[in-house]
């Protein structure tokens, strides 16, 4: 009896389909979930962040036992090293090379001819080749491609190392005849394997890795969860169903697949709560130790903070800390951990002293100290309370007005000697700058914090 091979394209299928990407843990999980159930390989979805990805995709490498690790190289060969950076750690690497065969979208997607795509085949299989034994090529949108390029497309990777052929129905609009017809042709063609990637888009999908099958695939590609795709626990209950018919078995584990698949889409199930990176109209944000940075970019750029790499790589190094003993942050927490964490600018001006009066008949009549360049200046202001004459007061030692666009307070520590925290953020020519301060004192935390969000402008502007 054959066995065939599984391929799990679940993450891959998952990516193109949602808006927010995954989590780092709930990307581990499913690579776990798929080896631990006996999938011949797991494929990576294309990199969009690199240095992110490649972090991400490292690690997942290092914990699959079994699969073999498949990852897309791109479109362009210079790109072949750097994407396998991201997977030569794992025990079976495979690189992908994916580019279309039908005429539709050869010209309309990538703007090229027959000719130029059998030689773009041939380019990226040779340079993947250099890195990687396992090389495989995927003809995309093969349903729809003429059935001569198809075959031309398939001997062009063979001739030039690939050790896999796969073909895809993209459409998802053939019959199961039609796929089983594709197959025939494309396996009397080459010597290598010949996987098929079908679709469920009319609800035919196990019936044509059924087709496939029956005419010499190879291997079929499944996903665990994910929208007009062939699902793995639905083509497991067919095969042991009704395998013998076409001679053919899984290696799968079926005795658990349901109960795996099962755990693992409820905790990726993003419908039913905020686990990963939430952002809505009212900037409601929540983040935790796996959340990932971009992510942690992406709610900065939501609170209008326009971060720079390393500044991003400081936030979120701060972020792991906080979640480590604190499990997640909200918004405000969040940009406490910008204001500490963002280019920490060296200080221009220095925080000496302040004094001030308050009344609840008159307005607050502050005197702020500070030093800047060996040099001591001094403000006195009115203002609505000692926090906003106090800053009136820094302004007068500058010279210059800066809007604030927030002001926040809170304690640290309990007691009537509690620590108090406050984040200031100035608004600088359409540019947020927050500075954080500690204090007992919380007027002198303010002001604490106004001098440290200021010293980011100046220093940013010298």
């Amino acid at each position: 009896m054959k066995t065939i091979n599984t391929a799990d394209i679940t993450l891959k299928k998952l990516s193109e389909d949602r808006a927010i990407s995954l989590l780092f843990r709930e990307k581990s999980a499913i690579a776990n979930c798929a080896d631990v159930l006996g999938a011949d390989a797991i494929e990576l979805p294309v990199v969009k962040n690199l240095r992110e990805d490649t972090i991400i995709y490292k690690t997942i490498a290092q914990n699959v036992q079994n699969a073999a690790l498949a990852i897309p190289v791109g479109f362009n060969k210079e790109d072949v090293a750097s994407v396998w950076e991201c997977i030569k750690d794992a025990k079976k690497p495979r690189l992908q090379i994916e580019l279309p065969v039908s005429t539709i979208q050869m010209e309309y997607t990538y703007h090229v001819k027959q000719a130029v795509m059998l030689e773009k085949i041939s380019e990226l299989v040779k340079a993947a080749k250099e890195y990687c034994k396992d090389v495989e090529f995927s003809a995309l949108d093969a349903t729809r491609a003429d059935i001569d390029f198809l075959i031309s497309a398939a001997k062009e990777a063979e001739a030039n190392g690939a050790t896999i052929v796969t073909v895809c129905d993209d459409a998802g609009v053939s019959t199961p005849e039609q796929i089983a017809n594709m197959v025939e042709k494309v396996k009397e063609t080459v010597r290598i394997p010949v996987y098929v990637q079908v679709s469920d888009r009319i609800n035919m999908g196990v019936a044509s890795a059924f087709a496939a099958v029956s005419k010499g695939a190879d291997g079929i590609k499944c996903a665990m969860a994910g929208k007009d795709i062939l699902l793995t626990a639905e083509f497991s209950d067919a095969v042991r169903a009704c395998g013998s018919q076409i001679d053919a078995q899984l290696k799968l584990d079926t005795t658990k697949i349901h109960a795996s698949i099962d755990d693992m889409v409820s905790s990726i199930n993003h419908d039913s709560y905020e686990n990963e990176l939430t952002v809505s109209d009212k900037k409601k944000i929540l983040l935790d130790s796996d959340s990932s940075v971009a992510q942690v970019a992406q709610a900065a750029s939501v609170l209008g903070y326009e971060l720079s790499d390393s500044d991003v790589g400081n936030v979120y190094k701060a972020l792991i800390g906080v979640c480590e003993k604190k499990g997640a942050v909200g918004s405000k927490e969040f940009e406490a951990l910008i204001a500490s964490s963002a280019m920490q600018a060296p200080s221009t001006y220095h925080f000496e002293t302040y004094t001030t009066t308050s009344s609840n008949v008159a307005n607050s009549m502050s005197q702020v100290t500070l030093k800047c360049n060996d040099e001591i200046i001094c403000g006195v202001a009115n203002g609505d309370g000692p926090v906003d004459s106090a800053f009136r007061a820094i302004e007068q030692c500058i010279g210059h007005h800066y809007e604030l666009d927030d002001f926040q307070v809170q304690s640290v520590t309990e007691g009537k000697e509690a620590l108090g925290s406050a984040l200031v953020r100035l608004r600088n020519n359409g540019k947020l700058y927050s500075g954080n301060g500690t204090s007992t004192d919380i007027v002198a935390a303010s002001i604490r914090a106004y001098i440290n969000a200021l010293n980011k402008i100046v220093f940013e502007e010298a």
